[in-house]
């Protein structure tokens, strides 16, 4: 498991995408609701680590909004190589400077980070499923298009490492 520095959505966005990942589950695929006993948020991740220490991680975004009140438009579908399913954003310049500017400070105060979510590495994305059958992985993108394009708000921010039982809210 890793920990990872999560963005949260308004209501009505998060709405839609459990409804999505009901749908997803309607079709044979399971989807994020299915784990972590239900508590699984739809979020973007802007920094994953093997795992975090939130003093450590606070101290570096002191001054910071982490949960800046960025708009989103998800306009596509898409599949990472493992069968993970997710729904991304357009990369807008303040959506990938807000990142960076989060990277640099983490990374700045010690943080280690994992790799692909570097700066010109990160694919910003909602993951849906982790799991999507081969079989079933048309049917499943073909589900995320129905509810495409989703416009959302980042509202909210959090560090989580579910593995130990983190959730620490960040401004």
């Amino acid at each position: 498991m890793v920990a990872a520095l999560e963005l949260y959505l308004d209501t009505v966005a998060t709405r839609r995408i459990r409804v999505l990942w009901d749908a997803l589950e309607a079709e044979g695929v399971q989807s994020m609701r299915s784990l972590l006993e239900q508590r699984h948020r739809p979020h973007l991740s802007l920094a994953v680590a093997p795992r975090f220490d939130p003093e450590q991680v606070t101290a570096a975004l002191a001054g910071t909004t982490v949960a800046a009140p960025l708009r989103l438009s998800f306009q596509h579908a898409g599949q990472f190589v493992g069968r993970v399913l997710w729904l991304g954003p357009v990369p807008t310049p303040e959506l990938l400077e807000h990142h960076r500017r989060v990277h640099d400070l983490l990374v700045a105060g010690g943080v280690t980070l994992v790799e692909h979510y570097r700066p010109g590495r990160w694919v910003p994305h909602c993951t849906l499923s982790m799991r999507v059958p081969n079989a079933l992985m048309s049917a499943a993108v073909r589900r995320c298009l129905e509810m495409l394009p989703l416009e959302a708000t980042v509202v909210a921010a959090a560090l989580t490492d579910h593995a130990r039982g983190i959730s620490h809210p960040l401004p």
